[in-house]
Parts: C-alpha cells; sequence; structure tokens
C-alpha cells in the first residue's frame, strides 16, 4: 500500500504525519512525503531550503518508526491542491492524509483550500487531521 502525507512543517501537518506511521504500521505501507510550492522555477533558494529541510524532518520521523518513506518537493507550476492530486494520480497512492487548518467560511472563499480541492478531487479516500 502506497499512502502520501501533504507536510508543510505546520502543526496540522506534523499530526498527519504521525497518524500515517500508524497507518504504515496498520497496512505495512510504503509513505510518500509529499510539499508542493507554487511558483514554478521562480521560488527563492531560501524558500527551496526551508522546504527541503522540513522534508528531512519528516523522513527522519518516519526512519526512527521504521517505515519505508520517500520524500517529495514538487515545483511544477501548480496550485498544492492540484500538485498533490496529479502526484497521487501518477504514484498510484492508495491513501491521502492531510492535516487542515481550521479557517472561517469566508476565509475559505478568499482564499481557497488546498485540502478541499485533494478532497474533492484524489483518485483514493482522503483522511483529514485537525
Amino acid at each position: 500500500m502506497k499512502i502520501m502525507v501533504g507536510y508543510d512543517g505546520s502543526n496540522a501537518a506534523l499530526d498527519a504525519l504521525r497518524l500515517s506511521i500508524k497507518h504504515a504500521q496498520a497496512f505495512d505501507a510504503k509513505v510518500e512525503i509529499v510539499r508542493s510550492m507554487k511558483g514554478g522555477g521562480e521560488d527563492k533558494a531560501e524558500k527551496i531550503e526551508l522546504a527541503n529541510s522540513q522534508l528531512a524532518f519528516a523522513e527522519e520521523l518516519l526512519t526512527k518508526a521504521a517505515i519505508p518513506c520517500q520524500t517529495h518537493l514538487l515545483v511544477r507550476g501548480m496550485t498544492p491542491g492540484e500538485d498533490m492530486v496529479r502526484f497521487a494520480k501518477e504514484q498510484g497512492i492508495e491513501s491521502i492524509i492531510l492535516g487542515v487548518k481550521r479557517r472561517s467560511k469566508v476565509g475559505k472563499m478568499l482564499f481557497g483550500s488546498n485540502a478541499q480541492y485533494v478532497i474533492l478531487n484524489a483518485p483514493c479516500p482522503v483522511i483529514t487531521v485537525h
């Protein structure tokens, strides 16, 4: 089984990562840790370096739990929601775990919601953690 976790370094994402450990142990699964950055090749080196260090932290956490995992920094010019759905389709992901931040209805309407996009468009079940 392949589980994908969206990880951006937030507390909600850390909770999702911890849940992915439990699911990977229960289902003998491999975990794909994904971070998406919008903007294609225009992102600053500092942002990419920070994202890579956050992914390294996530990988270390899963490695300590003896969970096979791989990290992916996606910089393909899409929104994070679109990027994660495409990655899930390309990689044959069977379950997605996302941390979600609580926002007001107006906040979701104004800024959109990557998690909402993933929930509505993913090719597999999506588990959200808040």
